[in-house]
């Protein structure tokens, strides 16, 4: 036991922001991975054969996911960590530990009342949320729900003991957390799909239900790893809640503003189920499924270095260093943008090739989804190091007013493009990606306005980003066109090289135009290659 811990201690070692944002890169890149393998499990298995019962699968998540988000979610841990670093700084670590376990035991207890809320009015809540659904496809859905409900209070557990580790810039146990919850659907869906049978006794018959018990065997796995991040950190923990404690009070007080923007969100995403139920069977899992992959660069990119960069930003604001948070965000944004306005070029031309990875064949519905996708994974991206400036600042209420409108916004513009203009769910994904712009354009105006956040060195490097996107466009549509898939590359094997030979090309090009245009970006990723190699 005493060796584990101390591996457990060397992993958790406090980390460099460049260093955690490749870590949390790494994490997320081999969770979108096992994501995959997830999706390319479900849509083989499911998608042409029982699309009543994928579609159920996607809906059951919808009010646990909804009750974790508006509960605990992103919501504590940018309103946890800038009360916790705090106290930590000024030497309280008695009121730090007073105020970590106050919100275990808080979150533990008000998830767990609306889990038992779910299991009890799931039938109500499917047949609100989702009324063009099958018969049979609201009552799996019920059924699957009631399994989902216990997430809620799993996750919210798990997403104290995490915010804490990532308040001190302890990232390693915290990264893995989210792969092994992946890990656990995975196992659901290859092996409990099949059945369950002890010492000769069946007392699973299998079906899809077995990939929601998947779900919640991954939800316990991930809070397991995720408690071993508490080892070396001297968390003391009690069962008592401490009203009293200042701090406690603090981050309550700042909760609900983010709370409600989370929820407000999410409550965008029950609405695209709700107009997405009223189409044809199968549509809900498709649009799901690109929704995924269209996921995967804003967790490894936008969100990753967000988070790794949040605690040293709260450091900063407390401390007074305001030249330093200001020149920190700018890099931040600037690394943010020149990696991702490639990856969303090359989404969008080659989105043939990116749903053969999840589906084996490939769809033009999931296809054509995730192209009216591409212009919200830049836009997402950039939210998350803009919303953190207010989080450092704790102000959580602008945030929450922007994203208020926006999801506004967007429920308004789905409701026009799928009903009125009949655009079906392609309406949906051009939602989104108009709202992303939208609040990007509104939040960015307003750190403007009030702090000058930007200069103009910091706009021409973005237009010279822009510029070097729009040129290696080009010719990534000529390459795609060279390498087009036929019809009989289906295989990951056949198609991959390609994707990989179009992706390579492409970035060559990004590159090259940056480097005329003198971009600092394209010297730094040289000069880390370089690095890299001079190793061997």
């Amino acid at each position: 036991m005493g060796r584990v811990a101390s591996v457990v201690a060397r992993a958790n070692k406090q980390l460099s922001v460049q260093f955690a944002a490749i870590l949390l890169a790494s994490s997320s890149l081999l969770s979108a991975v096992l994501g995959l393998v997830r999706e390319w499990l479900l849509n083989q298995n499911y998608y042409d054969t029982y699309k009543a019962g994928i579609d159920a699968y996607q809906v059951a998540f919808t009010v646990p996911d909804f009750m974790f988000i508006i509960l605990v979610s992103g919501a504590l841990s940018v309103s946890f960590i800038p009360v916790f670093n705090q106290r930590l700084a000024s030497g309280n670590k008695k009121s730090a530990w007073e105020i970590s376990t106050s919100l275990i035991n808080f979150m533990a207890i008000t998830t767990l009342i609306a889990s038992v809320l779910i299991i009890i009015f799931a039938n109500y809540l499917v047949n609100i949320i989702t009324p063009g659904l099958s018969e049979q496809s609201r009552e799996l859905a019920t059924a699957m729900m009631r399994v989902i409900a216990v997430n809620p209070f799993l996750f919210a557990i798990s997403t104290v003991i995490a915010s804490m580790q990532q308040a001190i810039s302890k990232f390693t146990i915290f990264a893995l957390a989210p792969s092994i919850y992946n890990i656990g659907i995975v196992i659901g869906t290859v092996f409990f799909t099949q059945g369950i049978n002890i010492f000769g006794w069946q007392i699973f018959e299998g079906g899809i239900m077995g990939v929601a018990l998947g779900v919640v065997l991954g939800s316990v796995m991930q809070l397991i790893v995720s408690s071993l991040g508490l080892i070396g950190l001297g968390f003391d923990y009690n069962f008592k809640i401490y009203w009293r404690n200042r701090g406690f009070k603090k981050v309550l007080s700042l909760l609900p503003a983010r709370s409600l923007d989370q929820g407000a969100d999410y409550l965008n995403s029950m609405v695209e189920a709700n107009l997405a139920s009223r189409m044809p069977s199968g549509t809900i899992r498709a649009y799901a499924s690109a929704i995924t992959v269209h996921n995967m660069p804003i967790n490894l990119i936008g969100i990753a270095i967000s988070t790794a960069a949040f605690p040293q930003m709260t450091d900063q604001i407390a401390n007074g260093e305001k030249k330093a948070f200001w020149r920190g965000l700018h890099g931040y944004i600037r690394a943010i943008v020149f990696l991702v306005l490639p990856i969303a070029a090359i989404t969008y031309f080659g989105r043939g090739f990116v749903i053969n990875f999840i589906k084996t064949g490939g769809d033009q519905l999931m296809a054509d989804i995730l192209g009216g996708l591409a212009l919200a994974i830049v836009f997402r991206c950039l939210y998350h190091p803009l919303a953190r400036v207010f989080y450092a600042h704790q102000n959580t209420k602008t945030p929450l007013i922007v994203s208020i409108v926006a999801i506004g916004f967007n429920i308004i513009v789905s409701i026009i493009f799928t009903l009125c203009f009949d655009f079906g769910v392609m309406g949906l994904a051009w939602a989104q990606s108009l709202t992303a712009l939208l609040e990007v354009l509104i939040l960015g105006s307003i750190l403007q306005k009030r702090y000058q956040a930007f200069d103009r060195e910091f706009a021409s490097a973005l237009v010279k980003m822009f510029f070097s996107m729009l040129i290696m466009s080009v010719f990534t549509y000529v390459f795609v066109q060279l390498f087009q898939l036929r019809a009989g590359d289906v295989g990951f094997w056949i198609t991959f090289p390609k994707f990989m030979l179009i992706t390579l090309l492409s970035f060559s090009i990004y590159l090259f135009v940056g480097w005329r245009l003198k971009l600092v970006e394209v010297s730094m990723f040289f000069d880390k290659i370089k690095k890299y190699f001079m190793k061997y």
